[in-house]
């Protein structure tokens, strides 16, 4: 049972280390790690960065894929009331370079995958002072194991207050440049209760940690087991075949999981003969979920329950939730799988109409609204897009178009802004068009969000071909070649259409809903 003396994210480690020191915290294939050796390194990670000039408040950005390290440095800084930022390391190069910078880090810890990156924009990050990679290098940089071991493992007892900033993640740029997004304290700890009452979180959980930790689907996933003290198992690869395997070796109890994942394992071969008599909790979010994907995953995992969940790295994750009694195909409620849920504890939701003030009545489709003590903190060092995003009285406008029925479930219907999901990383067309506009071949560009069998969405370029260029299939591999370059491939479009010139407003506005119309046609739900 979590202690009520945790009211931080550094709690989480200084109390379970001292009151269960003995329970296994973390599982990485071989490596196991008790709360007490948790505390430890915690503790030696927090002195090798004070030793580097970290403080209260200063960044510490991390590029690794899943990894017990995650943890460390994340408690670490925690313990100096710092901040560890978690770069999304499925970005291109510029992209990343960009966050780190941003962010103001003044460590930059790196896993080994990632060093040729590091090497690329090293000398474009002027306010990084110590560059530490994982498992070392031959290139000059600190060795991370080195640094850590080289501590006293002494806890620096600096405390943190309810609205000091514990998290930093970026989300993707509605004007082409990502944003950080501060959770605080007290935006977690209004979630993190919500834990042990709706998921059935508790100290004897094993919590599979499996999506990445830049995400809140992902780190602020495996920080609500941890606060309650249960065992979390990172997988670091999303391979569908060996995570069956995990979920039978480890005897997983509770997973998050996004719908694309669930897919993959159910094509699995022998994914029937696995045992998933551990299972207690699915929860599944980030992407909408097709009824056969749902209806099979049921069948699969009985008596398994499932949650679906709604909500957005500004919400510090989920807000709205479908229980697992609305998860019946066939049953009564079947038309409630098309929707999100209902509103979580200390949740409010209002459904705002086109004036952008009034609020329209059931069954009417407007603008997502959430007010929460989970609505982050604000964006960082963008005063002005987070009053354009909170309103004066605390309701977050979540750029997503929806409806709530009668019985308060939300259905989502559209989005307001343009936002592409594509298996569930968040895609702003914006971004994408300022990087292809630099491309010789291209004139003018829309990017809008089509419908794709496996990711839900992906992104395609509408493309006005330039004075001398050719509109044809070798131009459109070139365009799509240099999106790479640029951007995480998640971002890039996967095709081209031509057009001789793209449907504007009087204002000159692309008229985005015009373009994505017949590739959405006949379709309930104008999202992927």
């Amino acid at each position: 049972m979590a202690s009520p003396e945790i009211t931080n994210v550094a709690g989480i480690v200084r109390v379970h280390g001292v009151e269960r020191p003995d329970h296994i915290a973390l599982v990485q294939d071989e490596r196991r790690l008790t709360w007490a050796e948790l505390l430890s390194r915690s503790a030696r990670m927090a002195q090798a960065l004070a030793a580097a000039g970290v403080g209260v408040d200063d960044r510490v950005a991390f590029l690794d894929k899943n990894g017990i390290e995650h943890f460390e440095v994340f408690f670490g800084a925690a313990m100096l009331n710092a901040v560890s930022v978690d770069v999304n390391w499925r970005l291109a190069a510029p992209e990343i370079q960009f966050i780190v910078d941003d962010a103001d880090a003044k460590v930059l810890v790196v896993g080994p995958d990632f060093v040729p990156v590091l090497e690329e924009i090293a000398d474009q990050l002027p306010k990084v002072e110590t560059f530490v990679v994982i498992g070392g290098t031959d290139h000059g940089y600190v060795d991370y194991e080195e640094w850590v071991s080289a501590q006293d493992a002494v806890d620096p007892g600096v405390e943190s207050s309810d609205d000091d900033t514990a998290f930093q993640m970026y989300s993707s740029g509605t004007t082409g440049r990502p944003k950080g997004v501060m959770l605080s304290n007290s935006n977690f700890f209004s979630l993190l209760p919500m834990a042990k009452e709706i998921w059935e979180l508790d100290g004897d959980s094993i919590n599979l940690t499996a999506m990445p930790l830049f995400h809140i689907g992902g780190g602020g996933w495996a920080t609500a087991g941890m606060y309650e003290g249960c065992t979390s198992v990172i997988f670091r690869e999303l391979d569908p075949a060996a995570l069956i395997r995990l979920i039978e070796r480890e005897r997983i109890t509770h997973a998050f999981l996004v719908p694309a994942v669930l897919q993959f394992m159910l094509m699995v071969p022998g994914v029937e003969d696995a045992d998933y008599s551990s299972l207690k909790v699915f929860v599944y979010g980030a992407s909408p979920i097709s009824e056969e994907v749902l209806a099979a995953c049921v069948k699969m995992f009985e008596p398994c329950k499932f949650w679906q969940a709604y909500g957005l790295t500004e919400t510090t994750g989920a807000v709205v939730n479908l229980p697992p009694e609305d998860h019946d195909p066939s049953g009564p409620n079947r038309h409630r799988l098309r929707s999100c849920g209902v509103a979580g504890p200390g949740v409010e939701l209002r459904i705002v109409g086109d004036d952008g003030e009034s609020e329209v009545p059931a069954g009417e489709v407007g603008e997502i609204w959430i007010r929460s003590p989970q609505v982050m903190k604000g964006y960082w060092h963008l005063p002005e897009e987070t009053e354009k995003s909170v309103t004066a009285d605390g309701w977050f406008k979540s750029g997503d178009a929806g409806y709530l029925d009668d019985d308060g479930y939300l259905f989502i219907h559209d989005r307001v802004k343009d936002m592409i999901v594509s298996g569930g990383e968040n895609v702003y067309p914006a971004e994408v068009e300022n990087v292809l506009m630099k491309h010789e071949a291209i004139a003018d560009v829309a990017v809008i969000g089509v419908p794709h069998e496996k990711w839900g969405e992906t992104a395609k370029a509408v493309v006005v071909v330039a004075a001398g260029a050719t509109a044809d299939d070798a131009t459109a591999t070139s365009i799509i070649e240099f999106a790479r370059t640029q951007l995480a491939v998640f971002k890039c479009p996967t095709s081209i259409d031509w057009v001789d010139a793209l449907p504007r407003n009087p204002t000159g506005k692309i008229l985005k809903k015009d373009l994505r119309e017949p590739y959405w046609e006949g379709m309930d739900r104008r999202v992927g």
